[in-house]
Order: C-alpha cells, then structure tokens, then sequence
C-alpha cells in the first residue's frame, strides 16, 4: 500500500509526515508512506492525505501553480482521502478568505468567525480559535473506532466549514456556536482540527484511516 501526502508548497507537511509514520507502527500497517509534488505518485497511490496550513488564497493559488489540482480531483473520486485543516477547506466551493473559489467537492463555503464573539462568562473570544477543543461525533464512522464522544483535538483556525448538505457532517465543536468541524461522505474524510498536532487522538484518526477499507 502507498500513501501519498501532497506536498503543493503549503502546509505543515514534515510534521504531517511523521505523524502518519508513527500513526503506521502504532497500527503495524505496512504502508509506503510518501510526501510528493508529483502528479504520477498521487495517482498510483492507494491513500490520500491533503494537508494545508495559511491562508486559503495562498494554498488555492500553490495548489493550481503546482500542477496538482487535477490529481487531486481524480484521487477524490474513489480513493480513500483525507483533508486536514485548510486541506478540508479547499473541498469546498468558496471561502470568505480572500473571497477564494475552492474545489467545489462539497457544496457549500467557509465563513470567518465573527469578532465580536463572547463565551458563556462575557469573555471575548479571540479569533483565530486556537487551542484544544471538544469534538462531538453526530455520525457514526470507521474514523471513530478508539476515539471518545467529546475527544478534544487542536485547532488553529479563523474560518470554518458551512456546508449545505447537513448529512455530511460527522462531527461539530463550539466557539462559542456550533460549527461542523469535522465532514465526510463515501471515501472523503476531512477535519478542520490538526491531526498532527493532537497528540494521542489525532494519531488514532491517522491509525483509523490507514486501516480503513472504505
């Protein structure tokens, strides 16, 4: 099995890369696991993973620049695929940010928080959302397997997902409204949380997918 992270200039990849290595031992799954720029090796590839840190704009334009949006596009019409924070964003059809089409896989866009948000005490709440929170699962899903209701995970994020097809979503957390943070449907998986950067928890979600036989 090969597992190709895409590598379009943007995002926390080494540290991406080695999470889904460790993630690999710890499910003593053999899998040639890859970081690549190259349109061959995401389309011989069994596995997707589609990571993506900064902003919106700048990993949409490094995404076409580079050649690889049309592999991408091909990889997510039957492989099993995984999108990480702005990697998930770009599934959509529009972002806020910069007022930036993305790939348009799921029907709907990506919102800015407002700024002007408190929590339940009257503290402002800053933006972005940065820092552990709850995830809650709305759906069951292979994904899940080891991971508890209410499982916290690490976001680092000023936009999030407003999609149009509730049955997508598989997961919300809150800051301080609900919000889908995590969406899926048939070989898509794509979190807005960092799975690299949520330390047991997010090597699960990695372990999970490298197992998952969709």
């Amino acid at each position: 099995m090969k597992t190709a992270i895409i590598d379009y200039g943007m995002g926390n990849l080494h540290s991406v890369l080695k999470s889904v290595q460790t993630a690999a031992q710890l499910a003593n799954v053999s899998s040639q696991i890859i970081l690549t720029s190259r349109s061959e090796d995401i389309l011989s590839a069994d596995k997707i993973i589609f990571p993506g840190q900064g902003a919106m704009p700048d990993c949409m334009n490094a995404l076409n620049r580079s050649g690889l949006r049309e592999a991408v596009l091909d990889s997510l019409k039957n492989k099993p695929f995984f999108g990480i924070c702005v990697g998930a964003q770009l599934l959509f059809e529009h972002s806020e940010e910069g007022d930036t089409a993305g790939l348009g896989w799921f029907s709907g866009c990506v919102k800015r928080f407002a700024n002007n948000q408190t929590d339940a005490h009257g503290e402002r709440l800053k933006v972005p959302h940065m820092g552990w929170n709850i995830v809650h699962q709305t759906q069951a899903h292979p994904f899940f397997d080891g991971i508890a209701q209410d499982e916290r995970f690490y976001f680092v994020h000023s936009y999030y997902f407003a999609p149009t097809q509730p049955e997508i979503v598989l997961a919300n957390s809150e800051y301080p409204h609900e919000f889908a943070c995590i969406v899926g449907k048939d070989n898509v998986f794509a979190t807005q949380f960092h799975t690299e950067k949520s330390h047991h928890a997010g090597l699960k979600l990695l372990q999970n997918f490298l197992k998952w036989k969709e």
